[in-house]
């Protein structure tokens, strides 16, 4: 990061206060017939009737036992769902709906990938996101994967088969776009028991990484102003980009959230700026010495007194005002004013030291941000950010979520993602997320929000889909995208076989 002054920006709500003053029918027997006119094909947002998703499951199965008439018909009728498929889709609300989707081993065998990209055709998806770099492993083949994770597969004799390269094709032969979902600043669990990269994971005061604060043991996050966890998360995503899929969605762009009391942050000890890297950013920031010996004072003890303002005031007394990045000192008293005295410049020293703070690691996730998506764009794929609508909130007087996740300062040049997961058996929570997001999002910028749930039924406190669709449906035309939390969720019968299949 540039030792310069940082460009300090106005947040839209909840940094404001903070950032304002610190950081800038039928169809064909199965005797593999025409099908008919592709109107008859599609129901409700643009899925296959159940007549059209019989008949090509009944194709893939004959297809696999080497049929070759089965074969020909297959591809055919793959290739017109596709053409079915975009076509509804162009005419029908949303343009884009989209679902997430996580590969396994088992998908390796003969006509299981295909099965999967079929029923994301059939239940009318015209984009599927392929988590490719989660739980602390990555999605390319052993033999091919010059990053630091392991690879999800690892079955000995697929050490070069790469399936997330087949199903971006798989993908693609139905007419689908491909993105890659990766997560960004949680490294996971494998990155953190290497004995080479202790130094790269956040810390808070205690010396303590993520592991002892989280409930889920496989989170694992990292100082993202630590320059090797630039160099490791580069190389990842070059490797990925090399698969060319349409797009990268980065998720978990936030530190962890606590549980409980937790959950808020309000002391400079709890926040992960404590790992050596974030410190040093953190005095780059003082512009002068006066400014430095505070932050350092600070920082240590998680407050200032007035004895340590008189300190430095005798330590540099041809310095004026401690000065770092976006502070504005108060003007100098006019004769015949006195100074203020060290005990009343205290209280709002400290305040400004705490915004300073809150701001650093704010901007270390910003910062990180932009390097991930850099060579994403430049290779004129699309990148996007998932986030929390709520996950940039402040908490009574000087708290924070502790995710501190800064989405309304997300460059509009990238895709929103926000995660409109709530549950109050209704869609109103759900509805009141994503007018959240578009409030605040510059215009032009694309938000397409994340929802959860199962076509046709309720499920886990969430009303069905088709519900909730309805319910977003008020936001158009703002809202062009909407996607599905997840493909497991609606097949999980196939998402059982995937998972313990005996691989071959």
């Amino acid at each position: 990061m540039s030792n310069h002054r940082l460009r300090f920006a106005r947040s839209c709500f909840a940094w404001q206060r903070l950032l304002a003053t610190v950081l800038t029918g039928s169809l064909v027997s199965t005797n593999f017939g025409s099908p008919p006119p592709a109107k008859a094909q599609t129901t409700a947002y643009c899925q296959l009737t159940a007549a059209a998703t019989q008949e090509k499951e009944t194709l893939r199965q004959s297809a696999l036992q080497g049929n070759t008439e089965a074969q020909n018909r297959y591809r055919a009728l793959v290739n017109q769902h596709a053409q079915i498929l975009r076509d509804c889709r162009n005419r029908t609300w949303p343009q884009t709906q989209a679902v997430w989707l996580r590969l396994y081993p088992c998908d390796l065998q003969p006509g299981v990938l295909d099965k999967v990209m079929d029923r994301v055709v059939n239940r009318g998806y015209n984009q599927v996101y392929i988590e490719v770099f989660y739980d602390g492993q990555v999605l390319l083949p052993t033999a091919a994967n010059p990053t630091v994770w392991p690879s999800v597969v690892r079955t000995p004799g697929s050490e070069r088969t790469d399936l997330l390269a087949q199903a971006i094709q798989k993908g693609r032969d139905r007419g689908l776009k491909v993105y890659a979902w990766m997560f960004m600043m949680n490294f996971g669990y494998s990155y953190g028991q290497r004995p080479d990269r202790q130094s790269v994971l956040a810390r808070n005061s205690k010396g303590d990484t993520s592991l002892y604060v989280v409930d889920n043991a496989s989170q694992v996050f990292i100082d993202p102003y630590n320059l090797q966890a630039k160099r490791d998360y580069y190389q990842l995503i070059l490797e990925v980009i090399r698969r060319r899929p349409d797009g990268v969605l980065f998720d978990y762009v936030r530190y962890p959230r606590g549980s409980g009391a937790g959950s808020v942050v309000n002391r400079v000890q709890d926040l992960w700026i404590h790992s050596e890297a974030a410190q040093q950013a953190l005095n780059r920031r003082a512009l002068n010495y006066k400014g430095l010996n505070l932050i350092q004072r600070f920082v240590s003890k998680g407050y200032i007194t007035a004895g340590d303002i008189e300190a430095i005031d005798k330590l540099y007394p041809q310095e004026g005002e401690p000065l770092w990045q976006g502070r504005t000192p108060p003007p100098a008293p006019q004769p015949p004013n006195k100074p203020p005295t060290a005990a009343q410049r205290q209280p709002q020293l400290q305040w400004e030291l705490w915004q300073l703070s809150v701001a650093h690691a704010i901007q270390g996730i910003i910062d990180f941000l932009a390097i991930a998506a850099w060579p994403v764009q430049r290779q004129g794929m699309k990148a996007g950010a998932v986030f929390f609508p709520d996950g940039n909130q402040s908490v009574g007087r000087q708290g924070y979520d502790s995710r501190l996740q800064p989405w309304d300062r997300f460059p509009t040049t990238l895709e929103w993602h926000p995660m409109s997961y709530a549950a109050c058996n209704n869609t109103s929570c759900i509805a009141a997320l994503v007018q959240r997001v578009l409030q605040y999002a510059p215009s032009g910028t694309q938000v397409i929000p994340a929802i959860a749930g199962v076509w046709g039924k309720p499920i886990s406190n969430r009303p069905s889909l088709e519900a909730q669709m309805q319910a977003l449906r008020a936001y158009a035309p703002r809202l062009q995208g909407v996607s599905h939390f997840a493909l497991s969720w609606q097949e999980p019968q196939l998402e059982s076989e995937r998972k313990s299949c005996r691989v071959r």
